[in-house]
């Protein structure tokens, strides 16, 4: 296949996530194959859930992902998830996830771990990135709108616990759950934190670091420690 053809196909497919993607034109013919190469491994490792009738639906698998509570977790077409990737949908509503989804590596997509007090769900809309290492509970509700794009090691927690009375231990307070919506459209910097009851609106810029609490509006530009309002990107 000629360098040209390969650049084409390449684009196509990845334009399926990414309308707007176009490859670099330093990329040479050795490194268009490792490319290919590597997505043919992760579709074939992807195919390997027909065997636990599934459809993988173009599915792009890193190694060693896990599916847990598989019959409660349905996904999209070509959702490409990274190595070391951990699904658990114990939940009363599971995990569901759009059409082209990416999940970086080494990261955990967990409803909840309580057999007392199972928790409602994750919910991710299409053409959704998360970057490597993020951590993402939905014991109170997890809610991630389309088109989001987020970085390295953001974290969601949408479960808190009690701790009022010192007389108590704080592990027998039990926990509150009001979960967390994200709107669609928004850019979350890396090693962002989430916090329950938080309500991102749609469009929302969330700086690096931040720790988001509380409810922001569309369109803000949300910085901080707690988070606040920086601007509005249409102001």
């Amino acid at each position: 296949m000629k360098q040209t053809h390969m650049k084409k196909l390449i684009q196509k497919l990845v334009r399926m996530r990414n309308r707007s993607f176009t490859l670099d034109a330093s990329l040479s013919q050795a490194d268009l194959l490792q490319f290919m190469w590597t997505q043919a491994l992760a579709l074939l490792r992807g195919s390997v859930i027909i065997l636990r009738f599934r459809n993988s639906r173009g599915m792009l698998r890193g190694s060693r992902v896990r599916f847990q509570y598989l019959s409660r977790i349905t996904w999209g077409n070509f959702l490409k998830v990274g190595n070391d990737v951990l699904f658990s949908a114990l939940g009363k509503n599971g995990i569901r996830l759009g059409h082209h989804v990416s999940i970086g590596a080494f990261s955990r997509v967990i409803v909840s771990a309580s057999l007392n007090h199972t928790g409602s769900h994750i919910h991710i809309g299409d053409r959704v990135g998360i970057g490597e290492y993020a951590y993402l509970g939905g014991a109170g509700g997890l809610t991630i709108g389309s088109d989001t794009i987020v970085g390295q090691y953001f974290s969601c927690h949408a479960e808190n616990h009690r701790y009022t009375d010192p007389n108590i231990l704080i592990r027998e307070q039990g926990v509150t759950r009001e979960g967390i919506v994200i709107g669609s459209n928004c850019w979350i910097g890396s090693k962002v934190t989430v916090l329950d009851g938080a309500v991102i609106g749609n469009g929302c810029v969330v700086a690096a670091g931040a720790v988001v609490t509380g409810t922001f509006p569309d369109n803000s530009v949300i910085g901080g420690v707690p988070a606040r309002i920086l601007k509005s990107r249409t102001l």
